[in-house]
């Protein structure tokens, strides 16, 4: 009776769509504020090495950076990695509940982001982003887990598609913020501009509750990241599949200026336009795959958008320039359209005592398969003396993963208190 209660009371915060309460659209804000936060640090860390380094003598690209770009890829390198951190924070969501820990995080990562316009050295910046980075990649899961607590089965792939989208557009803020404002010192006003959701913190804070279904179920015990045995296959399933879509986005996102501009000889101006395009793209990706989620299945659902997103990325960087154009649009569209469904699918297969760990492993399943992309993808360009050969094998290796789903049961319908 409590689980229905609490539902009406959702419902009588909504404007529009059942789905649009005022509990999600609040973490969608949240959701916002990671995009520019996480975002922000792969905007502007050119703008820190030239800041704090010193141009080479030639011509050269690379040594106009500032610093050595194996220099800048180990800061990258670390910054992803501290994204580890979030299991033991996420998980802690299911012993003190939902809301303490999205606030708690939100206010650190915000604060120590904002804190990074003030470092005096490039590691000093490195360390201080590392830091914000675990409670950053925490508030953008338990955002996804209240939205997914806070709705009924048939609204909660849009409510999944929401917190998708609203990352995508804090990531758009921010690499509009850094086009206006050119020049090496840029990174100072960009990561100031988390102070924006800082500040609105408090506001915010009074239109996010625990949802009702998480209300006296946040009974973990144990060490943080563990989980029951009879979970632990389901959830390695899950993980791994998460991990490998990451290796072909890791990489397949990353490379596009690189392979780009080295090897293709495309215009900067070309890439931005197609940076700009992927806006659209992720859009009608997170629309598709909200409609396949719901008409398919979550379980063929994600099968699909991870196998496309695997071609999407082979075919990018196989080809000339308008294939890389077409792939990695494409690429953006897939991995998109993947979220809604596999979002869903893992809210409906674990029972709310253990829904933020399974979240948190999913987190490290991602950050592991990213950099596994990205060592891989050079190691085999290096091997095969070009970029297709690596783009097909892992765009091949991800496509035949995805049939893992297959083990999966299909959960379209099931409510969250009928999970045990």
């Amino acid at each position: 009776m409590a689980e229905r209660s609490g539902r009406a009371d959702a419902s009588t915060f909504s404007w529009g769509p059942v789905w649009l309460t005022a509990p999600v659209l609040t973490v969608a804000v949240l959701s916002i504020a990671t995009g520019v936060g996480q975002f922000a640090v792969t905007t502007v860390i050119g703008d820190v090495a030239a800041a704090f380094g010193e141009p080479g003598a030639t011509d050269d690209a690379l040594a106009q950076i500032g610093v050595p770009a194996t220099t800048v890829g180990i800061a990258l390198a670390v910054i992803r990695l501290a994204s580890l951190g979030s299991l033991p924070i996420a998980a802690l969501a299911d012993r003190v509940g939902r809301r303490s820990v999205l606030l708690t995080v939100a206010a650190l990562g915000l604060g120590l982001t904002s804190l990074s316009a003030l470092a005096p050295g490039f590691w000093w910046y490195v360390v201080v982003v590392a830091l914000a980075r675990p409670a950053l990649s925490t508030v953008n899961a338990l955002s996804g887990v209240i939205a997914a607590e806070e709705t009924r089965s048939h609204h909660r792939s849009w409510a999944i598609a929401l917190i998708a989208a609203a990352y995508g557009l804090g990531a758009g803020v921010v690499a509009v913020g850094r086009g206006v404002l050119p020049g090496e010192v840029s990174f100072r006003p960009v990561m100031a501009f988390a102070l924006v959701p800082l500040v609105l913190l408090p506001w915010l804070a009074r239109r996010v509750r625990e949802p009702a279904i998480a209300r006296g179920s946040t009974t973990a015990t144990g060490v943080p990241g563990t989980l029951p045995r009879r979970y632990v296959a389901r959830v390695a399933l899950i993980a791994g599949l998460t991990g490998v879509i990451a290796i072909a986005t890791g990489p397949g996102f990353t490379f596009l200026f690189v392979y780009g501009e080295r090897v293709l000889g495309a215009s900067p101006l070309f890439l931005s336009t197609l940076v700009l395009g992927a806006g659209p793209a992720g859009l009608l990706g997170i629309l598709v795959g909200r409609w396949a989620a719901d008409r398919l299945g979550r379980r063929l659902a994600s099968a699909l958008t991870m196998g496309a997103t695997g071609a999407a990325v082979a075919y990018a960087y196989a080809g000339g320039t308008a294939d890389l154009a077409i792939g990695y649009l494409a690429a953006i569209a897939a991995s998109s359209a993947f979220a809604p469904p596999a979002g869903s699918l893992v809210a409906e297969l674990f029972p709310t005592r253990i829904r933020a760990t399974v979240v948190g492993w999913e987190t490290v399943a991602g950050v592991l398969g990213a950099v596994t992309g990205l060592l891989s993808f050079g190691l085999l360009a290096d091997i095969t003396g070009g970029f297709a050969a690596a783009s097909r094998t892992i765009g091949v290796v991800v496509a035949v993963s995805a049939v893992g789903f297959v083990f999966l049961p299909e959960t379209r319908g099931v409510e969250l208190e009928n999970v045990r």
